[in-house]
């Protein structure tokens, strides 16, 4: 009797844990959701407030790497004159994470964007939760470079940054 009393409880227990982290992902996919939604419409206010104070924002190009206010002084420009981005998310991923010694929860997250600038894209990162919910501690955003292109595009970054670059 004692055997079917633990595996009630271990199926119960697992059961209510998998449902926290479904509705701890959906929080974390509306956090992601709602980033992408206020880019694209250019709403700075709701934009930065889902930044964590001390948030980095990879971008593209090598040089685009951002604290929170650094890139605010980046996206001010456009989003003053109402010109924002939408990168429309067609796959993601959620690894949550707990921190046993902190009590801090961290969030992984990996997904397939579409622009119409760029196509497709790769944002990936890391989201802590506060006490005012979760907040993204980091973004990059990457062009992913099909293995079949790789080589010709390698060698094309390698021609500009020899021409962009001075002589050493």
């Amino acid at each position: 009797m004692k055997i079917y009393s633990f595996i009630f409880t271990l199926c119960f227990f697992s059961i209510h844990l998998f449902a926290n982290d479904k509705v701890t992902k959906n929080e974390i996919g509306n956090v992601l959701n709602t980033f992408h939604q206020a880019a694209a419409d250019a709403n700075q206010i709701l934009y930065f407030s889902l930044l964590d104070e001390q948030a980095v924002f990879l971008g593209t190009d090598s040089s685009e790497r951002w604290n929170k206010k650094e890139f605010s002084d980046f996206v001010t420009p456009y989003f003053s004159k109402g010109r924002g981005w939408l990168y429309q998310p067609s796959q993601r991923s959620i690894t949550l994470i707990s921190q046993k010694n902190s009590n801090e929860t961290l969030a992984f997250f990996d997904e397939l964007l579409e622009s119409k600038s760029y196509g497709q894209c790769r944002g990936s990162g890391v989201l802590r939760l506060t006490s005012k919910g979760w907040k993204i501690l980091q973004y990059n955003l990457s062009i992913p470079v099909p293995n079949g292109i790789a080589n010709d595009v390698v060698e094309k970054i390698k021609s500009y940054q020899q021409i962009s670059s001075p002589s050493s």
